[in-house]
């Protein structure tokens, strides 16, 4: 998308995050929370502790949001973890791909040895389709671990990449 600036997110920015996280999480469809979620619940997972926060915009517009954190501690905390959220409006041009080529760098620059999604919805077939195309690969298949709102249970998705110079190169 022209005119893309991703940065680090602020406080002042949270009126922004929550009019995207919202909507995403009310419907119940691609995240693993409570569709009643209060906002200053919402924005606390969001911007919670140990969670860089980074923000898409365009003409001073949030497009979208993510956050990169580690996965675990201890001997897991090389592995890290994000979650990612994009305005309605801005879905399907290019504005996950940017976050996610963004966040794959800045994770490689930290550290991070791999980046892992531990809770992919399986009918979240665009986010599934992108994560494959950045050479994640399906780790696991939890059958009938989510009850979307209207296609009853569906499985969740354990998706994994290596960030290791020597692995498979990203097409983000």
């Amino acid at each position: 998308m022209s005119g893309l600036v991703l940065r680090a997110a602020t406080p002042a920015d949270h009126p922004a995050v929550w009019d995207i996280l919202g909507p995403v999480f009310r419907a119940g469809e691609t995240y693993a929370i409570d569709p009643a979620i209060s906002r200053e619940d919402a924005l606390a997972y969001w911007f919670g502790p140990g969670r860089e926060v980074r923000l898409a915009e365009a003409e001073g517009v949030v497009l979208g949001s993510y956050y990169i954190r580690s996965n675990a501690e201890g001997g897991g905390a090389h592995v890290c973890n994000c979650g990612f959220v994009t305005a309605p409006a801005a879905q399907g041009k290019g504005v996950a791909r940017a976050m996610l080529a963004e966040a794959l760098d800045r994770a490689a620059q930290s550290g991070y040895r791999a980046m892992q999604f531990n809770f992919v919805i399986s009918t979240n077939t665009r986010a599934v389709a992108l994560w494959q195309t950045a050479g994640f690969q399906i780790a696991g298949r939890l059958p009938g671990a989510y009850l979307h709102p209207t296609l009853g249970y569906v499985d969740a998705l354990v998706m994994y990449r290596s960030l290791l110079p020597d692995a498979a190169p990203r097409q983000a």
